[in-house]
């Protein structure tokens, strides 16, 4: 933990513009995910959690586990989740400020939106709008989603919204819708797009692969493939690109281990996990929730919410006709209930994502002690920006919108089925 003076002197450089905006009188060390990643790459071998925060419970657990065990966290949220979460990427800041002022978290935090989709050209002048105002209202970092599209315009995209995104803020790229064993990543395709950016004097600080993983529940068991997401690193390392671990939930913690150590990942997203935490549902070591014979969840008496309010749960999702995954969509419609429980039923359900979070932070992970690393970046910095691990190394002649669609026309990749597969 920082000493008072220089925790002073974090908040007075540490935060980026728009956050000192929004909240000029603030004590919460809101930074950019920039901030967050380099301070794993200082530490080496290490990655954090990015946890979906659904419900302002889960964001409350996460906070605490990192605050608890020193290390700097991400906080997120995914565009297809602000259609079933009270939270969104308009309140998400507000929430974060709040908890970290009211229980006096120290870490640095950043705030990422997660799968900003663009799932066509159509859906571009939309965003050019809406990025902009999600970075005023308190996001710090972003990841731009057009793995949806075919290669050359899955750049083009990107290139396209960077004018959008504040030098100083976090940023990923995407390549590979998440879609477990289907459609995998290569060298190829990553490189491709890597190169493409690096040519436009864009130089991101996560990439994330379609490795093996999946968004929910796990239940292939392929999970992520180690190999193939290190050879794609090391193929892009003189980019500077760390690596961001989508669909973590129900990974085993070997493998997530592996994934720390023998990779450059520093991101991982964890969310299916850190709700049925919340909710007391019963998971193994690494968050899958483990189901009945039935293929019902089996809720645990003594944690997570009441047993009143999961009977309204479950009700409420029969109704609906949602089992397994689509219980998600709980989430908003529920959120009053969750919030009107007793003071001791919504502690205890953040008392279940502190545990979890701290366990995967210190025991899976290797993040402790990270937040030091990243205070000391920023004071020696001497500000809220870093500036980017990438160097320019490819020409911009090489790289035009023509000479991007012919070379993407010689990929050798295969991008798997036609499908929904948002998180």
């Amino acid at each position: 933990m920082a000493a008072r003076g220089e925790f002073d002197r974090l908040i007075e450089i540490g935060r980026p513009p728009n956050i000192v905006k929004r909240f000029p009188h603030s004590r919460a060390l809101i930074v950019s995910g920039k901030v967050v990643d380099q301070a794993l790459v200082a530490k080496g071998g290490a990655m954090t959690i990015a946890a979906n925060g659904r419900n302002t419970l889960v964001i409350r657990g996460a906070l605490q586990a990192a605050e608890r065990a020193e290390a700097t966290l991400l906080i997120e949220i995914a565009r297809s989740e602000c259609n079933y979460c009270p939270v969104n990427f308009y309140n998400i800041a507000l929430h974060v400020d709040a908890i970290c002022n009211e229980l006096g978290i120290t870490i640095p935090v950043a705030i990422h939106a997660d799968h900003y989709g663009i799932k066509s050209e159509a859906d571009l002048p939309y965003a050019r709008m809406e990025i902009p105002s999600m970075f005023e209202a308190g996001i710090t970092s972003i990841a731009v989603d057009a793995s949806h599209m075919p290669d050359d315009r899955n750049l083009l995209a990107n290139i396209e919204l960077n004018g959008c995104i504040p030098a100083w803020a976090g940023l990923e790229t995407e390549v590979g819708e998440i879609k477990g064993d289907q459609g995998l990543s290569n060298v190829a395709d990553a490189s491709f797009l890597i190169k493409g950016l690096n040519a436009h004097g864009i130089f991101p600080d996560w990439i994330a692969l379609n490795n093996g993983s999946s968004h929910g529940l796990e239940a292939s068991g392929q999970g992520i493939q180690v190999e193939l997401t290190a050879a794609i690193h090391k193929a892009i390392a003189p980019y500077g690109v760390s690596g961001a671990q989508h669909g973590t939930s129900g990974n085993n913690s070997d493998k997530l281990r592996a994934i720390a150590a023998q990779t450059k990942t520093t991101k991982a997203n964890v969310a299916t996990a850190l709700q049925m935490v919340s909710w007391g549902v019963e998971v193994n070591d690494y968050g899958n929730a483990i189901l009945d014979s039935d293929g019902n969840f089996i809720k645990v008496a003594d944690r997570g919410v009441s047993a009143e309010c999961w009977e309204k749960m479950t009700a409420y999702a029969a109704g609906k006709g949602w089992r397994g995954g689509n219980f998600k969509n709980l989430n908003l419609p529920m959120d009053n209930l969750l919030l009107a429980q007793p003071r001791e039923i919504r502690e205890r359900m953040s008392k279940g994502v502190e545990e979890f979070v701290y366990g995967m932070l210190t025991r899976v992970f290797n993040a402790e002690g990270s937040a030091a690393h990243a205070r000391e970046l920023l004071l020696r910095a001497g500000s809220h920006d870093l500036g980017a691990k990438g160097r320019p190394l490819e020409d911009v002649a090489e790289w035009t919108a023509a000479k991007i669609r012919e070379r993407a026309s010689t990929l050798d990749v295969d991008k798997g089925p036609e499908g929904d597969f948002d998180d």
